[in-house]
């Protein structure tokens, strides 16, 4: 998704003047357009994510508006304090864009890796996430933050490639229909789903997407869904503290749309303790491949 983001801060450029794009040193063969677009309102800050945030927040503070780029993990918990104080305290609209969230920077290991930065975000105030599935989301989801006056999080990764296409990006999405459980799940995760081997499996499923955080009120059809299906399973590249499934579960309460059984599929963190592909993380962690066949049939049987 990074070059689909790249020509969207271009497009968006055409058409607003008060952005100043703000890179932890990142971005090679990939943002040299922008850099010379951009200009002087192009600034690498180096390897000082806290310092480019706080920057950001006085350029914000300036009426300015700062997007702040760099490897999920550095973007969000290196500089937690000053997106806390300086940015979410304060309902700055500084715009914080994390690649390769979740196990994105496969082999080069935890430190690169982003499996807490959606739980951490959510917690604090103000702050709003999304979370693109595929790469036509990706220019309609920089639209959306541009016009938001409250902080922001872009997690961008690998977009997911979906058989036929997905409707326009929206908080909520239904991708697919199935029989006997709803599935519901928060970025490119998703393509496990329609990677599977067994097309009898994947018939099962009905699959949504959750595009944005924190959750907007459950759309009336999927309530219908899940009241009749009664079985959910959520999905996400991401520790299940703080999480997706920890979000569905107090909306399913708070809305009395509650199903029989719930369900969820997350990042597992290490457990062979090493390191590889995102794809082989994926697997470890049954969210690809046979691990997630096995995953679903045994959920299916319950």
């Amino acid at each position: 998704m990074r070059a689909e983001f790249a020509e969207a801060m271009l497009q968006l450029l055409g058409r607003r003047k008060d952005l100043v794009f703000v890179t932890g040193d990142l971005g090679y063969l990939a943002f040299e357009g922008l850099a010379q677009a951009y200009g002087e309102r192009f600034v690498n800050a180096g390897v000082a994510e806290q310092n480019a945030v706080s920057v950001a927040a006085g350029l914000a503070r300036a009426g300015l508006l700062p997007w702040v780029y760099s490897i999920a993990a550095f973007a969000v918990l290196r500089p937690f304090e000053q997106i806390r104080d300086d940015v979410c305290l304060h309902e700055l609209p500084v715009k914080l864009v994390g690649n390769g969230g979740g196990y994105g920077y496969g082999i080069m290991g935890p430190t690169h890796h982003a499996l807490e930065d959606v739980g951490a975000l959510r917690a604090l105030p103000n702050m709003k996430l999304y979370l693109p599935l595929v790469a036509d989301d990706v220019p309609l989801v920089v639209n959306a933050m541009a016009a938001d006056p409250s902080p922001n999080y872009l997690r961008l990764n690998v977009a997911a490639e979906i058989p036929g296409g997905v409707p326009p990006f929206a908080a909520w999405r239904k991708l697919k229909s199935g029989r006997s459980a709803v599935v519901i799940g928060m970025g490119p995760v998703l393509q496990g789903l329609y990677q599977l081997s067994t097309p009898e499996l994947f018939d099962e499923l009905e699959i949504w997407s959750v595009g944005t955080l924190p959750l907007e009120a459950i759309p009336s059809e999927l309530a219908t869904s899940i009241r009749e299906k009664r079985r959910v399973i959520t999905m996400e590249e991401h520790y299940r503290s703080c999480g997706l499934g920890e979000a569905l579960s107090h909306a399913f309460l708070t809305s009395r749309v509650i199903p029989q059984s719930l369900s969820c599929l997350y990042a597992a963190g290490y457990p062979s303790a090493r390191y590889g592909s995102q794809r082989w993380h994926q697997e470890e962690s049954g969210l690809a491949g046979w691990p997630l066949v096995s995953r679903l049939e045994t959920l299916l049987r319950a």
